[in-house]
């Protein structure tokens, strides 16, 4: 999981990515998703599509990696 907070990190490093509620807190915004996709995607070697970019799969930390577990990334 330092793999995943460390990314989270580079895009706000003073942020509490400790919340539950990471987009509903608007902690994370459209444009944080665009880029953490990319993110994402470099660092655990997965493609993210469209279809995953639902605020649900972002709102945590543990749906981030959920959703990276489900496209078979190890978190």
């Amino acid at each position: 999981m330092d793999k995943l907070t460390d990314v989270l990190k580079s895009l706000h490093p003073h942020a509490d990515f400790s919340s539950e509620r990471l987009v509903d807190d608007r902690i994370l915004d459209s444009f944080d998703i665009i880029t953490l996709t990319t993110e994402l995607s470099d660092a655990f070697g997965v493609e993210l599509g469209l279809e995953h970019l639902e605020p649900e799969n972002f709102n945590s930390v543990g749906a981030i990696a959920a959703l990276l577990r489900r496209l078979g990334a190890s978190v």
